[in-house]
């Protein structure tokens, strides 16, 4: 599902990336962990064309990403990756169906379709009643799920989430944590998911760390 090979980024002259090599098969879950500053969430940024790699390659679902120009790898996006930040990222002025469906009606979808997958994901992560609220009527761990609907809404090949659960109590932390594993399981979709909480690290098939801009 992905291949990234030799991946080297820097900011000016700080080398954050120094050569990255990494494979994660489909349907895999894979997280990463390490210091702070050790080149994690750089490393998502280029997995997820949010960035340009400097030097080296990044193959994702087959397509090779350096070969596409900044329209296609924007579609390209918006069809197979799914993103999950730590603060929601959420828009205030839209209710948690709207910001769910977002993605799908850039992407020209049916809008009755849209709202209707848009309801099921709800539905399937238990806040389908929520789906008219704005996400300042919602709990953190509600507004994060509606994060999670919105980025399933268009079925991505991968889903990548950056401290999914950094900003969440203990309790809505575990439960996002095990909702992560049975999409994982039950959709078959790639995850790959930094995090410095180490039961989410340990809940992966695979965890790797990235310490001085490699993965060791």
């Amino acid at each position: 599902m992905i291949k990234a090979k030799n991946i080297h980024y820097s900011y000016g002259n700080l080398k954050v990336l120094k050569g990255v090599n990494l494979h994660i098969n489909k349907g895999e879950f894979v997280s990463i962990v390490g210091a702070s500053g050790a080149g994690k969430t750089t490393l998502l940024q280029l997995l997820g064309t949010l960035d340009n790699i400097q030097e080296g390659s990044l193959e994702i679902n087959g397509q090779e990403i350096h070969n596409l120009s900044e329209k296609e790898i924007a579609f390209f996006r918006n069809q197979e990756i799914g993103f999950v930040f730590q603060f929601h990222n959420l828009l205030a002025e839209f209710t948690a169906l709207e910001n769910v469906c977002l993605p799908a009606y850039i992407s020209g979808s049916n809008k009755n379709k849209a709202k209707e997958k848009g309801l099921e994901l709800l539905n399937l992560l238990g806040i389908k009643e929520r789906a008219n609220h704005k996400p300042d009527e919602l709990s953190g761990g509600e507004q994060q799920r509606v994060a999670v609907a919105r980025a399933l809404i268009n079925s991505p090949s991968i889903v990548l989430a950056d401290e999914p659960s950094g900003n969440l109590d203990s309790k809505n932390a575990e439960e996002l944590h095990s909702l992560f594993l049975r999409l994982n399981q039950e959709m078959q979709q790639t995850f790959v998911i930094i995090t410095h909480n180490n039961t989410l690290a340990n809940l992966a098939s695979r965890k790797l760390e990235i310490k001085d801009g490699k993965i060791i």
